[in-house]
């Protein structure tokens, strides 16, 4: 499907070189003189390598339709991770530089989507936003509330996070995927 360069967003696949690459960044940059373009960090599927292109803002480009299974995350073995369609029960494993931006708001019995391209498990989308634990956080300091300042925090899966000072350990908030920032308690 062919799509304007200004809709790529991160995590899109693309194919382009006659080789599929999914989109780990993009920037839409204009120039004080010139031509609008996107500049977008993609790292190709079957090789791992990362290249940087800049796209003309009026070109477009060829996006992967990818089939979507809703799965359930099942353990983690090592640098694998594995997944157990809920319709089939059907398991696949994952390797953990698939899911470099998932694994920090992953958990065990989670549900994701996965998408395939062809009968290959390709990507792995995350809700909005998801629920989680706080495991530590700094003591809040008196006073401190009156700032909009915010305190560093780890949550149970081990993900860096800055969280409001009035929050405590144990706490369960809800977290954005996209951004990895607080969102609010749950």
């Amino acid at each position: 499907m062919q799509i304007a360069v200004t809709a790529i967003r991160v995590g899109n696949i693309l194919e382009y070189n006659n080789a599929l690459w999914r989109v780990m960044k993009t920037q839409h940059v204009t120039p004080g003189k010139g031509v609008a373009c996107m500049q977008v960090e993609m790292r190709n599927i079957e090789t791992g390598n990362k290249t940087n292109k800049r796209f003309n803002s009026t070109e477009r480009i060829e996006r992967v339709i990818l089939s979507q299974r809703e799965m359930q995350y099942l353990y983690a073995d090592g640098d694998d991770h594995h997944f157990m369609d809920t319709e089939t029960y059907d398991q696949i494993t994952l390797s953990t530089d698939m899911l470099d931006n998932a694994l920090p708001y992953l958990l065990p019995e989670a549900m994701v989507t996965v998408e395939f391209h062809e009968e290959r498990p390709l990507n792995v989308q995350l809700p909005q936003a998801v629920t989680l634990e706080v495991v530590e956080c700094d003591a809040a300091i008196k006073g401190q509330t009156a700032t909009s300042s915010y305190k560093p925090g780890k949550l149970e899966t081990g993900a860096a996070i800055m969280v409001p000072p009035y929050l405590e350990a144990g706490t369960k908030v809800r977290v954005n995927t996209e951004s990895g920032e607080y969102m609010e308690r749950a």
